[in-house]
This record gives C-alpha cells, sequence and structure tokens, in this order.
C-alpha cells in the first residue's frame, strides 16, 4: 500500500517540468525569507541604537586589525627582502608602507574612539620604517660585497682550476691527487658561500674559512708538484684569490651580523612596540565591545523565540514537499541507471522504464533507451565482423598453402627438366652401343656360318673378325662408360635432392656432378660453363640444396640471361672466406638486369616472362635455400647489357634445418641475408 502510494504520488508530481518543483522550492524558502525579514524588521528599532554603538565598536576593531596584520606582513617582506632582495618585493614593501601610513592618517585619525592614540602608533611606524630604509642600504652593501668579493674571486679560481687541470698533461702526473682534492673543497666552498649568503649561519661561514685555509695549504704543495711555468703561475694567481676570497668571507660576516643587529633592533623592536600599542587599544575596544554585544544580545534573544516557531513551521512544509521532489527525480534516475547497468553487462533485451514520461527524466530514458537499441545494431556488426575476420583468415590460409605448393611444384619442374635433358643425353650412347652389337650380332652369325661351311677359313677373314670384334668391343665400352657417368651423375644428384641427407661432401666434386647433369640440359643452347673451383674445400652441410641452387640458377641464366639462343659463358668460382665461410661465385655475360628488376630479383612469383611460362618462384627458392636452409647470405650485382652476378656467401657447416622443412620457416641468420647493386 505505501508503494502503490509513493508511485502514485511521484506519478502525479511527475507531471510537473523538474524546473517548476524546484522553482516552488524556492518559492517557499523565499516566503520563508520574507516573513523573517518582516519580524527582523519590526524588531529594527529596538536594536538600531545597540546595533551602531557595536558597530562603532567593530569598525574601530577592524581598523587596528588591519594595522596590526599590514604591519605583520610589512614585517614579513622586510625579511624576505633582505634574504632575497627583488624589484617586486621592494615595490610591495613601499605600496604596504604607504597602505599603513594612510590608514593612520584618514581611517584612523578620524575615529572618534582611536583619535587619541594615532600619534603614538605614527611615531612607532615611523620608528619602524626608518630602520626599513637603513636595513636596505646595508642589503646594498652586502649584495655589492658578495658579488665583488665572493663571487668574482671564485670565478677567477674556478678559471686557474681549468688553467691548472689544462697544463696537466697526464693523469699519472705527482700534481694531480692534490689538484684534485683541491678543486672538491673549492666546490665545497662555494657550496658554503652560497649557503652563508642565502641563510647566515655560523656553521656555513666556519665551513667557508675552514675550506680557503685548507685550499691555502694545498697550494705549496702543487707548487712543488707543478711541471712547468704556466702551472706556478696560475698557483701564485690562486693563492692571491684565495686570500682574497678568505677576506671577502670576513667583510660578509661582519655585514650579515650588523644586518642581524640592525634587524632585531630597528625593525623587529619597533614592530614589537607597534603591536604593543594596538593591543592597548584593542583591550578597551574589547570592553565597549562587551557592553554593546550585551544590549544587541537581550533585544535579539526576543526577536529570535519568534522566529524560531515561523521557521520551524515553514521548514516541515519544506522538508515534506522537498521528499516529494527528490522521490520524483531519485525514482526514476535509479531505473535508468538499473538499465544501463543491464546495458553494459550485454542484457540487452531489458526494455528502458519511464520513456512515456513527458519530464526531462524522460527525455533522458528515451536517450537511454536509443543507445539500448544502437548497443543491440553494434553486437550484431561485431557478430559480422568476426564472421568475415574467419573467412578471410581461412582464404589467407588456403593462399599459404598454395603458394608452398607452387614453390614445391617449381622444385619438381626443375628435377623434371634434368631428368628429361639426361634421359636424352644417355639416349645416344645407348642407341649406338644397341646399333654395335646388333651389327657385331650379325658378323658373328656369318663368320659361324662360314666357320661350319667345307670352305677352308682364310686367315684374312679370321683377322677381318678379330679386327670388327675389337672396334666393336671399344665402340660398346666407350658409350657404355659414357651412359654410366651421366646416370652415376645424375642419380647422386637426385639422391641428394630427394633425400636432403646432411653429410659431409666435396665443393669441387659435387659442382661436378651437378654441371655434368645439367649439360644436357643446357647444350640445346651456345652457352659454355666454365668452373673453377678449388679441391679440398670440404662443406657440412645438404648436397641436395646445393644441387638445387645450381640448377635454378643455371636455368635461370638459360631462360634469362641468353633469350632467343644468344650464345654466352656461365662461370662459377668459390673460394674460402675467412676461416669458417665460402663464397660461391656465379657470373654470365648476358642481357643483365634493370635496376627495378633486381631490387625484386627474389621476390616470390616476380618474373619478366610471365606470358612466356615463368612462375617467378626460381631465385625466390635459391634465395630462401640460401638464407633459411644454409645459414649464408646472397647478394646480385648486375646492369642493363653488362651480366649477371649472384655472390653466395655460406658457412662450411650449415646452421639450417634442411629441405625437410618448411620453407616459411626462418633458420638462424649470421649476416644481413639480401643485398643488391647496380653498376
Amino acid at each position: 500500500m505505501a508503494a502503490l502510494g509513493r508511485s502514485g504520488i511521484v506519478g502525479l508530481v511527475r507531471a510537473i517540468p523538474i524546473r517548476w518543483r524546484i522553482l516552488s522550492i524556492a518559492t517557499l524558502n523565499s516566503a520563508v525569507v520574507l516573513v523573517l525579514a518582516l519580524l527582523i524588521w519590526s524588531g529594527a528599532k529596538t536594536l538600531g541604537s545597540a546595533r551602531d554603538d557595536l558597530r562603532q565598536v567593530r569598525e574601530s576593531d577592524k581598523i587596528l586589525a588591519v594595522l596590526e596584520s599590514k604591519t605583520g606582513r610589512l614585517q614579513n617582506l622586510i625579511h624576505r627582502y633582505i634574504n632575497q632582495p627583488s624589484p617586486d618585493l621592494f615595490a610591495e614593501i613601499l605600496l604596504l608602507r604607504d597602505a599603513v601610513l594612510g590608514t593612520l592618517s584618514t581611517r584612523a585619525s578620524t575615529d572618534p574612539i582611536l583619535s587619541g592614540s594615532v600619534d603614538e602608533l605614527e611615531r612607532a611606524t615611523e620608528r619602524f620604517l626608518g630602520g626599513f630604509e637603513e636595513l636596505r642600504a646595508l642589503q646594498t652593501s652586502i649584495t655589492k660585497t658578495y658579488e665583488d668579493q665572493i663571487l668574482a674571486p671564485a670565478k677567477d679560481m674556478a678559471g686557474l682550476y681549468s688553467i691548472i687541470e689544462g697544463a696537466t698533461g697526464r693523469r699519472e702526473a705527482r700534481i694531480w691527487p692534490t689538484l684534485g682534492k683541491s678543486r672538491e673543497t673549492f666546490t665545497a666552498t662555494l657550496v658554503a658561500a652560497n649557503a652563508y649568503y642565502l641563510a647566515p649561519a655560523s656553521t656555513s661561514a666556519e665551513e667557508v674559512r675552514k675550506n680557503t685555509d685548507a685550499i691555502e695549504r694545498t697550494i705549496p704543495a702543487m707548487i712543488e708538484f707543478s711541471d712547468n711555468d704556466l702551472q706556478r703561475d696560475a698557483l701564485q694567481k690562486l693563492k692571491t684569490r684565495t686570500s682574497a676570497l678568505h677576506d671577502g668571507i670576513g667583510n660578509l660576516s661582519e655585514l650579515l651580523t650588523k644586518r642581524t643587529d640592525l634587524l632585531r633592533n630597528a625593525i623587529d623592536a619597533s614592530q614589537a612596540q607597534t603591536i604593543a600599542a594596538i593591543d592597548g587599544l584593542s583591550v578597551k575596544m574589547r570592553r565597549r565591545e562587551q557592553s554593546a554585544q550585551m544590549t544587541f544580545d537581550h533585544t535579539l534573544t526576543d526577536i529570535s523565540r519568534k522566529m524560531l516557531s515561523i521557521v520551524a513551521i515553514f521548514l516541515a512544509v519544506i522538508v515534506v514537499a522537498g521528499v516529494v521532489v527528490a522521490l520524483s527525480i531519485r525514482l526514476p534516475l535509479r531505473q535508468i541507471m538499473t538499465s544501463m547497468r543491464a546495458i553494459m553487462s550485454g542484457d540487452y533485451d531489458r526494455k528502458v522504464v519511464g520513456t512515456d514520461a513527458r519530464d526531462e527524466i524522460g527525455a533522458m530514458a528515451r536517450a537511454v533507451e536509443v543507445f539500448r537499441k544502437n548497443a543491440i545494431a553494434k553486437r550484431d556488426a561485431e557478430d559480422e565482423l568476426r564472421a568475415s575476420k574467419e573467412r578471410a583468415e581461412s582464404a589467407l590460409l588456403e593462399l599459404n598453402a598454395a603458394q608452398r605448393n607452387l614453390v614445391d611444384a617449381e622444385r619438381l619442374a626443375a628435377l623434371g627438366g634434368l631428368v628429361a635433358g639426361v634421359a636424352h643425353e644417355v639416349n645416344n650412347p645407348i642407341g649406338i652401343s644397341l646399333t654395335v652389337a646388333s651389327s657385331f650380332a650379325r658378323r658373328a652369325d656369318t663368320f659361324d656360318a662360314e666357320l661350319r661351311s667345307a670352305t677352308p677359313l682364310r686367315r684374312s677373314r679370321l683377322e677381318e673378325f678379330v679386327r670388327t670384334c675389337r672396334d666393336a668391343a671399344q665402340q660398346l665400352v666407350a658409350n657404355l662408360h659414357r651412359a654410366g657417368d651421366l646416370i652415376q651423375s645424375f642419380k647422386q644428384v637426385a639422391v641428394d635432392r630427394s633425400h636432403a641427407e646432411r653429410r659431409q661432401f666435396s665443393l669441387s666434386e659435387s659442382t661436378d656432378q651437378i654441371v655434368a647433369s645439367l649439360r644436357p640440359v643446357l647444350k640445346r643452347s651456345p652457352i659454355s660453363i666454365e668452373v673453377d673451383v678449388p679441391e679440398g674445400l670440404i662443406i657440412d652441410g645438404f648436397p641436395g640444396l646445393y644441387g638445387q641452387i645450381l640448377t635454378n640458377l643455371f636455368l635461370n641464366a638459360a631462360n634469362h640471361a641468353f633469350p632467343d639462343g644468344r650464345s654466352g659463358t656461365i662461370s662459377i668460382k668459390a673460394r674460402p672466406r675467412a676461416d669458417d665461410d665460402i663464397e660461391i661465385i656465379f657470373v654470365d655475360n648476358g642481357v643483365g638486369m634493370t635496376s627495378d628488376v633486381q631490387r625484386h630479383a627474389f621476390d616470390p612469383f616476380f618474373t619478366t616472362r610471365r606470358n612466356e611460362g615463368g612462375t617467378g618462384l626460381g631465385l625466390h627458392i635459391v634465395y630462401n635455400l640460401v638464407t633459411q636452409q644454409l645459414g649464408g647470405r646472397m647478394m646480385v650485382e648486375s646492369g642493363l647489357g653488362q651480366g649477371t652476378t649472384f655472390r653466395i656467401i655460406m658457412p662450411r657447416a650449415a646452421v639450417g634445418g634442411g629441405a625437410g622443412k618448411d620453407e616459411t620457416d626462418s633458420g638462424t641468420t649470421q649476416w644481413p641475408t639480401r643485398m643488391t647493386s647496380s653498376t
């Protein structure tokens, strides 16, 4: 029942805008103030005379308080000016002095209570301000003494120390320890002198004197340890300036002592007299104030009783109205806060309450409802974005898999081309051998028939048969040896590439085998091959990877460096580099590359012969094998019409994991891995 009643009252009040609700409370307060003002006005005549007396006493007391405050502030400003002189402080002191004198000559002299005591206050104040002028002149002397007799000798001493250090050629000089200690003492002297100037203290002055004495004692020792005339001359001047600094400290100490006495006797004592005079007048003011206050309080008590009864009635009305207005604001706001918390926690299905109200909080509720709908739309958009992201990531994985398949296909294509070339080359000696063997078989059958006939066998026929057998055997042996060498070279290269086993191999022997397996492929082009690989270069690595590198470089040169059957030369050289590296130089005198092509030479899928079946993976595979699998680096140098040079620097012991690893895995590289230059 209470809740329903409260909700009904709140609903009724919410029909009124909030500004009118607050204005109603203000109207009640204004009514209270008006009634109280009328009550006070009715007792104003009774309080008139008592109030006038009390006001006069308080005005006089205010004048005394102002004088006491201004003289105290003036004393503080003078002390601050003495410790840290500045034009701003001095200007403020002059303004405050004029204000004190103006207060004495205008307000205090016209006050009926204070007029008899103004002369005494003026005399004490004049003594106080006169002491400041004398103190200001003394402060000027202190500042000049500090600058001329402290800072100037200290500056000269710092320069002399720098000259002495510059004239000391080495740290091992005998003067150096004493010089360092003397300079440290000089630095401590400067710090103590500044502290003494800013805040005079006997300990700071004593420390300065002790340090200057220590510097003077070290100078004879430094003169004895000096190495040249420049040092000795500077030390003599240092002794003179140290003595001047010592005297300056003494003069500064005397001036600071005199300033302390002047502050104590002329400033603080005069200010104390002024405060004493003001305190005496304050006692008189308090007595008169008490008498006026008693009269005023008696009259005010009667008025207060009437005011309390009126205030109690109006206060009850205001409290009830305030509670109703507060409930009409607090309850809807709590509902909005509950809706906001639900939205923040992700509960977007809870509808905002109070959107149909016509007051300002109803507008807030409608705004929160719009926010809830926007949050729902944002959640739906995020779900869609997350699904799109998953689809994009899936497409990227498929693209990476396709790229790896293309790289593997390019490797197999290179090996397939090698197989086709070797098969074609091996076909020639085997075909010749087959022809010779067939001819030899027919000759044997003919000779066997002659041998079995009744006709006697002549010696010339026997010798011809033997000669024919010898020629056939020589041709068979030569052609079969040739085919065997080709097959053996191809077998070793194919095994190395298919198994990618790590083993020690001779760079010269492996290079010869690879070149031998490639000659049938390159035989169709008028390209000569030169190999300069010294014996004894042993590699602990992967001969299959090395074969793949050379094969791709040879095929790349045949396709791009010598287009349209152009003749040329390819040379491959190897040489040791330092203790742990080997440099392989692959050079062709073909058409070369432009600077733009050279920059992208190792990029995947970059090719200048896209329309002719190029995939752009050959040099990319070479680059990855060198840098990631063998732990080396690769550089290309080329110029248009000047040929191309590939330099491969790899360690004698490979640091990669072999071709069985994914090409995207990065090996441990010891050098920068990709360099190009254009000539």
